[in-house]
């Protein structure tokens, strides 16, 4: 897949070197803007429950 988008990408190296790092940046932006918020809700990390069973000092 890789070597594919690199085969498709126009320029000499250095130029396929920046717009390969461009193309990654967008997809991590992509990533925390629209599918990692989209998907917290579905996510269990959120219910944690803490139970003080030994009696520690409680605030």
């Amino acid at each position: 897949m890789y070597g594919w988008i690199w085969r498709h990408l126009p320029g000499n190296t250095l130029v396929r070197s920046v717009l390969s790092l461009i193309l990654a940046l967008g997809v991590v932006y992509l990533l925390f803007q629209y599918v990692f918020p989209w998907a917290e809700p579905l996510l269990p990390f959120n219910n944690v429950t803490v139970d003080d069973a030994q009696g520690g000092i409680s605030r």
